[in-house]
């Protein structure tokens, strides 16, 4: 048994040669070859790289943001444009509006005028009608009162004077 402690001790059977002091030292410098060899590739190929990705996707970042601006600004002009247009195209409607009243009001009022001189025509001819019917019943009715006048003197049993009764008759029909 004492054998396999002295194996054990020295790396061999199965003991962890991890464990064994005698290769500490060994095993320290292998530890720090192999962190520095890691190292040196990570900070000569991998973090390069690994950095120019990152380098790269800022880029883009930045490009994309600009990019945005860019746009945002163009929709900015844009809306502004759009409502110039259209406020123009209401300042336009309006203005259409107006001088399409302005000629239907012209056309009105001229419309109106004439219907205006017609009716005071046609006033002017009935009133000279009416004038000239009036004037003949006048006279009608003062040759109405004449007859009747001479009818009544001579039912009362005297003699009609033609010209006293058409003179009291004209007397009684002025006013």
């Amino acid at each position: 048994m004492a054998s396999n402690t002295q194996e054990a001790a020295h790396g061999g059977g199965s003991a962890m040669p991890q464990l064994d002091f005698s290769t500490f030292g060994n095993q320290i410098f292998w530890l720090v070859v192999a962190l520095v060899v890691i190292y040196l590739i990570l900070s000569r190929v991998a973090l390069p790289r690994i950095a120019a990705v990152l380098a790269e996707r800022q880029g883009t970042i930045t490009n994309d943001l600009a990019a945005a601006e860019d746009l945002k600004a163009k929709a900015v002009e844009a809306e502004n444009a759009y409502n110039k247009a259209l406020a123009d195209a209401r300042a336009e409607a309006q203005r259409i509006a107006a001088e399409t009243r302005a000629e239907i009001q012209a056309g009105l009022d001229e419309a109106i005028a004439k219907a205006d001189e017609q009716i005071a025509a046609k006033a002017a001819e009935s009133e000279k009608a009416i004038a000239e019917i009036k004037a003949g019943a006048l006279e009608s009715v003062k040759a109405v009162a004449n007859d009747t006048a001479e009818a009544l003197v001579a039912a009362l049993g005297g003699s009609a004077d033609k010209d006293a009764i058409a003179k009291a008759v004209a007397e009684r029909t002025k006013g």
